[in-house]
């Protein structure tokens, strides 16, 4: 017995906010002072570190449960199967519900139930839950569905990552340029077929590495209210990215018996392109080999950083044909893999 995804799903929001509409901001750094390096100057640097160009938010009316919806619709849709006969929904987010005019969190009832009640979804053995996990919160999601599907308490699973971030970001911080907003969906089931998930692997750190990313007030003092926004200690990612996420993915591979020479596409958080291209080049010297060119799909340039919605949203692309030069074939095999805040880092090896 295996484990599949029959169906992908995602949403990814209409409104476009490219790089010059940022140039009318007045950034501060981390001691409140005000940045007078300008603007021009700033978003060059950014562009060439991250890689992004443009990001997409959510409109008003939308919520992070609004679009979990209607990716999970699209994934639903996509792997034909009957709604009712799912077991779990597993949604993964970060700040949960947040309006674009308030940045208060709401998590109460979970996203998950909001979403399986969009779904209209009666049977009461269907259970919802939402998981906290940082960016590599989805990846997880999958983990714990083929846990479920494998100890025999599942036989279908519908996992969800989604993110408001645009409305947790504080405006006068230089990062708030990375993060943006989205949804991707998955189904996964119990086969009789060959492949699907063939490892995973997942670690936490959390010693001086757990607050890398973190809520904390914004960086303009002139600033009254007491609201918190995202915080990323940037550099300190970078080098815990680079040091440990290539050895997780090898881990991964070595668990699956998969040689690297064997596999197809990376697939991996898009959180920075410089920083992605990075840590398949070390994953690659491991095995004392070089990255094939187009191995690893990117999507961080025109989408920004959605979080939990970026692997998702990237892989329900590239299999509906959806993204420029990478496709996945039958009895391919792919490597999931992220890394965000705790900090967390988990993989998968997957084959179609």
């Amino acid at each position: 017995m295996n484990v599949k995804i029959t169906g992908t799903g995602s949403y990814i929001p209409k409104i476009v906010q490219n790089n010059i509409k940022f140039l009318d901001r007045t950034f501060y750094d981390t001691n409140g002072d005000k940045i007078e390096t300008k603007n021009e100057e700033i978003i060059e640097k950014f562009q060439k570190i991250t890689g992004i160009l443009e990001r997409r938010y959510a409109e008003d009316k939308l919520n992070t449960s609004d679009i979990a919806f209607l990716a999970a619709e699209k994934a639903i849709q996509n792997s034909k199967i009957n709604p009712e006969t799912i077991d779990y929904i597993i949604l993964a987010h970060n700040f949960g519900n947040v309006s674009n005019h308030s940045n208060q969190i709401d998590v109460f009832p979970s996203l998950a139930v909001r979403v399986k009640n969009l779904l209209k979804i009666k049977n009461p053995k269907c259970v919802a839950y939402d998981i906290l996990f940082g960016c590599p919160g989805w990846l997880e999601g999958m983990i714990q569905g083929y846990s479920f599907i494998k100890s025999g308490m599942a036989k279908k699973c519908l996992i969800i990552g989604a993110d408001t971030l645009s409305r947790v970001v504080d405006k006068s911080d230089r990062d708030s340029m990375i993060f943006a907003d989205g949804a991707g969906a998955t189904i996964i089931e119990k086969t009789k077929e060959s492949g699907g998930i063939l490892s995973h692997n997942t670690a936490s750190y959390t010693n001086d590495e757990v607050f890398y990313l973190y809520f904390g007030k914004s960086y303009n003092n002139n600033v009254k209210n007491k609201n918190r926004y995202i915080k990323m200690r940037g550099r300190k990612v970078y080098e815990f990215a680079l040091t440990n996420v290539p050895a997780a993915m090898k881990e991964c591979l070595d668990l699956a018996k998969v040689d690297i020479s064997e596999v197809k596409k990376i697939l991996i958080h898009q959180a920075n392109a410089k920083m992605d291209d990075a840590i398949v080049r070390r994953l690659y010297k491991l095995y004392n080999s070089d990255a094939p060119d187009n191995i690893m799909p990117l999507t961080v340039d025109r989408f920004g950083n959605s979080s939990v919605a970026t692997v998702p949203t990237m892989l329900d692309l590239i299999v509906s044909g959806n993204l420029d030069k990478h496709n996945i074939k039958s009895g391919d095999k792919i490597i999931f893999a992220s890394v965000g805040a705790g900090m967390h880092i988990n993989s998968m090896v997957y084959q179609y």
